[in-house]
């Protein structure tokens, strides 16, 4: 057991690998993990933690971004089915999961930037041209800005229950309103890390709506909640640039609700929200107002924040659907 010395809280490197290779021992497709090395324009050296699947095959490449307080292994329901037909590549976001935790800028846009920067120098060293580009939450907003940064590089982005959008002022429920407020006076992953070994029980308790997702494939439901923990009990480089980033009323400093007519007209774009999802899904008639040739916009029913979880057949089949559509269009254009 080694002790994060930022924060003083248990973290235990060793029990984070168990939990992720215990998840990932219930996949049937063949993987790969490892860390991809990078180097920061400040210089620093970093490196993400990449699992990679059926990288052999030629068909358009996926790569799939995580929302905050997450993982790569948040995408196990998905993985067996997506990557079938095409190479999948999942990554810790830096400052997240098993990627290294760098100090980020405090200012937003720079913190913004470095996040974005780190992606476009794994794409780099993975040697990938081209791809189909999913995030989730904070992982979709950060999509949306490589989107914006690199558009040669995205053939269609696909935003799963996107934080960061709402440029509103209000708040949309009672709970989020207590939930702002709560994180407005504390860090959100604080209390998790100030519980030290009591942290997973917390997380098993309280995130069930989370963790119970994957009773279908795991017989210890304790896995998941250990994961969860060992992710986020570390040195939190990636909650405080999340920070930099977010209003005391939980909405994003930069709204990119106004940033999306800076993404490539013709880029085509996929939008997921959950029906009872606590996120402002007013956004997504907002975005398709504004690109009304190239969104498709869908409501899930019976799902909330993690459709990709909570309603995991339909979301790999809306993002199957997408991936074939484009390989035809590469298909096209190449013929």
């Amino acid at each position: 057991m080694s002790e994060n010395t930022a924060t003083k809280i248990p973290y235990s490197e060793q029990k984070l690998i168990k939990a992720e290779k215990i998840l990932l021992s219930t996949l049937k497709t063949p993987f790969e993990t490892f860390y991809v090395p990078i180097k920061l324009e400040c210089g620093s050296e970093e490196k993400i933690w990449t699992i990679s699947f059926n990288t052999e095959s030629k068909n358009t490449p996926m790569v799939l971004i995580h929302g905050f307080a997450a993982g790569s292994c948040f995408w196990l329901l998905n993985f067996d089915a997506l990557a079938k037909d095409r190479p999948v590549y999942a990554l810790d976001i830096i400052g997240f999961g098993h990627s290294s935790r760098p100090e980020f800028d405090e200012n937003r846009r720079e913190a913004e930037k470095q996040i974005v920067l780190s992606i476009e120098e794994w794409r780099k060293q993975m040697k990938l041209e081209k791809f189909v580009l999913i995030g989730h939450s904070m992982g979709g907003y950060i999509s949306t800005a490589y989107s914006i940064d690199y558009p040669e590089r995205v053939l269609h982005l696909v935003l799963c229950d996107p934080w960061g959008f709402s440029d509103r002022k209000s708040y949309p429920t009672p709970r989020i309103k207590a939930l702002c407020f709560l994180y407005s006076k504390i860090s959100p992953l604080t209390f998790i890390r100030a519980l030290g070994r009591l942290g997973p029980w917390w997380i098993k308790t309280t995130c069930d709506d989370i963790v119970d997702n994957y009773n279908k494939v795991l017989n210890d439901q304790s896995v998941m909640s250990n994961y969860i923990y060992h992710c986020n009990a570390q040195n939190p480089t990636g909650e405080k640039a999340f920070t930099t980033m977010v209003k005391k009323i939980g909405r994003a400093r930069r709204p990119m609700i106004k940033r999306v007519n800076n993404l490539k007209p013709d880029m085509p774009i996929t939008i997921m929200y959950g029906t009872n999802t606590w996120m402002d899904k007013s956004m997504g008639p907002r975005i398709k107002e504004l690109r009304p040739d190239n969104t498709d916009l869908r409501f899930i029913e019976n799902a909330g924040h993690h459709i990709y979880s909570e309603q995991s057949e339909l979301f790999n089949e809306i993002v199957i659907n997408v991936c074939d559509t484009v390989d035809k269009l590469v298909s096209t254009q190449a013929g």
